[in-house]
């Protein structure tokens, strides 16, 4: 397990949009997205132009900071806290794209990437430290969390999440495998004959 891979706090609140807080987080997981904020006057084709133009119309550290946003790779894990105050845990799993759909207007994220959320939320309790004092902190920026402690339980939260999945999937192949629909017709042929 890599215990280096960056951990991020991903609000989803942009800062000139005034959804409340973590309505943004509400449609990025509800939708599979994680992502930034700032409506930009045109739809932008590309990511370079629509670095260009959020540095135009926000300043350069904000082009900057989607930059880095549309570049971190994929499985890069991120935090989000929902409106009722409970954390989710996903992980980035695709390109930057601009969204400029009514839902993305009305919580005021535009710049998203697909990303895989797991399906349990967290309380405050059940998250790394870092990620509970990061997102106490406040702000709206995307943002790294430099704490070698968060890193490894979050890495641990995937592992264990990835290990099931495994398992599962393992079952249900072995299920399918034609010996043990034979033994499975068997142990069922057997107890409606004892009935």
């Amino acid at each position: 397990m890599d215990v280096t891979t960056p951990v991020y706090r991903a609000p989803m609140r942009a800062r000139a949009h005034g959804a409340p807080a973590g309505a943004g987080a509400e449609h990025g997981v509800a939708n599979g997205l994680v992502g930034i904020g700032e409506a930009l006057p045109a739809t932008p084709p590309t990511l370079d132009e629509a670095v260009t133009a959020t540095g135009a119309c926000f300043g350069a550290k904000a082009g900057r900071m989607l930059r880095r946003f549309a570049e971190l790779p994929d499985g890069t894990s991120v935090w989000t806290r929902l409106g009722d105050g409970t954390y989710r845990l996903g992980r980035i799993a695709g390109p930057w794209r601009y969204d400029d759909s009514a839902a993305a207007r009305a919580v005021g994220v535009h710049h998203v990437r697909p990303a895989e959320w797991l399906e349990r939320p967290f309380g405050e309790h059940d998250v790394p430290a870092a990620v509970a004092a990061t997102f106490a902190r406040g702000g709206r920026n995307l943002q790294r969390m430099h704490d070698a402690s968060a890193e490894r339980s979050t890495a641990e939260l995937w592992a264990a999440r990835d290990a099931a999945r495994r398992t599962s999937t393992s079952v249900v192949d072995r299920l399918q495998h034609p010996s043990a629909r034979v033994v499975a017709l068997t142990a069922f042929s057997e107890r409606r004959r004892r009935s």
